[in-house]
């Protein structure tokens, strides 16, 4: 059976130029696109082979979640991701609507080849950040959103190379990560004292073993079915770090399966939407003084192997999350709104933990 590839997006805009041209790339791939409407925005968007989702359409909709989730923030994109399971998606590229593809821009498959990784700095050593930007530039002076600032200066660790794994794990990567030419995602502070457009070096694809922290975001990340549960967008944290706190307890829970996230050079460059960087700085504040802590949470919870264990270890790490006072608890309802719709689509049944348990 070929691959049922599904775009996921959320927007406040008629369809953009760079949206354009993501459908058309789609429609040569076989493709769709499922968009999630917000308060503001467009009734209706005019793009073939495109499912839109409008807020009335969301509340009116199957998805429990969608009733429960806040209006005018960008988890509503949550609802994008249900509906592309429901539609039996079994790769969703996830993207925003200012990231166009470049004409290298193809549909990746689950198994990588000829990667490049760094390794577990041992298994009684505390999980390390590497700034995978490192290794796609020679401009020491880069880091993604979301990477501690005390760690900015330290030298990435050296990279092995390897060809195309064999074993269940060796090349697998149910999540990964393109790089983005032009306007890269980097943070508040990047932008106000080094502002400039960023072209990445082709070089091969990076995995981060287990045990190496590097944010991600969700600009141009693909996502296979064993993922799944992984994809949810906290609502209750600052707008700036709802995707990247994700992606910290994603990290962690791919590591339960002795898995990480593979990083790969640009397919998609950013010509970015209009931000006032001081309120950037500011919603990044929490980042700049947690992430650490965050991380060590994540760290210090125990979790399950085996792919069925996903869904019960993202709520596991949203409970710890809570307990540290990351979230507040009215995060854990959406958890397992989230869980449950995703259940009823994928057949994963409910989570065995409760909620606070």
């Amino acid at each position: 059976m070929s691959p049922v590839l599904a775009a996921v997006l959320t927007t406040i805009q008629p369809p953009t130029e760079s949206v354009r041209r993501l459908s058309n790339v789609l429609t040569s791939a076989g493709g769709w696109l499922a968009v999630a409407g917000d308060l503001k925005g467009p009734a209706s968007y005019d793009l073939p082979n495109t499912v839109f989702l409008s807020l009335q359409a969301q509340w009116d909709g199957p998805f429990a979640l969608a009733r429960k989730l806040p209006t005018g923030h960008y988890g509503r994109k949550n609802i994008a991701y249900l509906e592309a399971m429901r539609r039996g998606a079994t790769c969703i590229y996830e993207t925003d609507d200012d990231n166009a593809p470049l004409p290298e821009w193809r549909p990746r498959t689950e198994i990588v080849a000829d990667v490049r990784r760094v390794i577990s700095s041992g298994a009684s050593a505390a999980p390390r950040w590497v700034n995978v930007y490192r290794y796609f530039t020679a401009d020491p002076n880069i880091w993604p959103r979301g990477f501690p600032l005390d760690a900015i200066q330290d030298a990435p660790p050296e990279a092995e190379t390897e060809g195309r794994g064999t074993g269940e794990c060796a090349g697998r990567a149910p999540i990964q990560q393109g790089l983005v030419n032009g306007s890269p995602d980097v943070d508040a502070i990047w932008r106000l004292t080094r502002d400039g457009p960023v072209e990445f070096e082709k070089r091969p694809s990076l995995r981060l073993e287990p045990g190496n922290w590097c944010p991600f975001n969700t600009q141009s990340t693909w996502w296979w079915p064993a993922a799944y549960p992984l994809l949810y967008i906290p609502s209750h944290c600052s707008f700036r770090m709802c995707d990247i706190w994700k992606s910290f307890v994603a990290q962690r829970c791919l590591w339960a399966l002795g898995l990480g996230v593979v990083f790969h050079a640009p397919e998609v460059v950013q010509a970015r939407n209009p931000h006032d960087l001081m309120r950037d700085f500011c919603d990044e504040l929490p980042g700049y003084q947690q992430n650490r802590k965050l991380a060590r949470t994540l760290d210090d919870t125990p979790l399950q192997g085996g792919e069925g264990s996903v869904a019960g270890n993202l709520l596991c790490c949203y409970e710890a999350l809570v307990r540290a006072g990351f979230f507040p608890a009215d995060e854990l309802a959406l958890v397992t709104a989230w869980l449950e719709d995703g259940s009823v689509l994928t057949g994963s049944g409910r989570p065995d933990r409760e909620s606070g348990a």
